[in-house]
């Protein structure tokens, strides 16, 4: 939980994120930058019900909380100028560094990079979608896979100066459908790690105890039971999943 004062500071609005499909502002409480995004700006969704991207992105820290690594920045319901709303500490990139990227067809780096998929740009020219192949995203893909992610795209994964990735954005996750949609694929088929299948089994143990009584308040029993679905199909498989069903595999826009 965060500090108290966290929950009842004023919270003052200094500025509008307009790229953001739902009304998302950046804050402060105190000397605490944080951003809001107020229940009442969400806009209609046809497969999610209205007014629960919030809890969502609260149920999204608290499952990464659990995995024990760090993948969503610390993040909570309070109200707010416009209303109670999901509050996330603001972090603050390196513009230096990128964990996704769109190169030239032909010059896909040899190393340290995953290719996921190929087109053309309005120009016809061929790019390849890549993203790097570090432990921290990996992670992350794991993260999204257990929380059904249904939107990953490159500009929701912030690259920190010291090489960890934080995800954000977390509103359209936890259906009880498959949604998995991402731009994290290049460890297809791959095994999972020891501690990749440990943050697994923590979450899988944590929905009979602290985790699951918390995450009854923001998801419903039916959306909990198909988490513990998922990790236990991932579990059994013991590798990163392939694509599946009709609906694309990459969100659109991918940035």
């Amino acid at each position: 939980m965060p500090a108290p004062d966290l929950v009842t500071a004023e919270l003052t609005l200094t500025g509008r994120i307009t790229t953001a499909s739902n009304a998302t502002f950046l804050g402060s409480i105190g000397d605490v930058v944080v951003v809001y995004k107020p229940i009442a700006g969400e806009s209609p969704l046809w497969d999610f019900p209205h007014g629960a991207l919030a809890q969502r992105e609260v149920a999204a820290y608290l499952v990464s909380q659990v995995l024990g690594w760090d993948v969503v920045p610390q993040t909570w319901l309070r109200d707010g100028p416009l209303g109670e709303g999901m509050v996330q500490l603001w972090q603050e990139q390196d513009p230096a560094q990128s964990a996704v990227n769109l190169v030239a067809a032909d010059h896909v780096p040899e190393t340290g990079w995953k290719h996921v998929l190929e087109g053309r740009d309005e120009n016809g020219r061929m790019l390849a979608l890549v993203h790097e192949d570090s432990p921290a995203l990996r992670r992350m893909a794991v993260f999204d896979i257990v929380v059904n992610n249904a939107d990953r795209k490159g500009d929701h994964i912030l690259a920190m100066t010291d090489g960890h990735r934080h995800g954000v954005d977390h509103g359209l996750t936890f259906h009880r459908d498959h949604k998995l949609r991402t731009v994290l694929w290049g460890w297809l088929g791959d095994a999972l790690t020891a501690e990749e299948r440990d943050g697994i089994d923590r979450v899988s143990d944590g929905l009979h105890g602290g985790l699951g009584r918390d995450l009854a308040d923001l998801l419903s029993a039916e959306e909990i039971a198909s988490l513990a679905a998922r990790c236990a199909r991932l579990r059994l498989a013991g590798r990163f999943p392939a694509p599946s069903g009709e609906m694309s595999a990459v969100p659109w826009p991918l940035f």
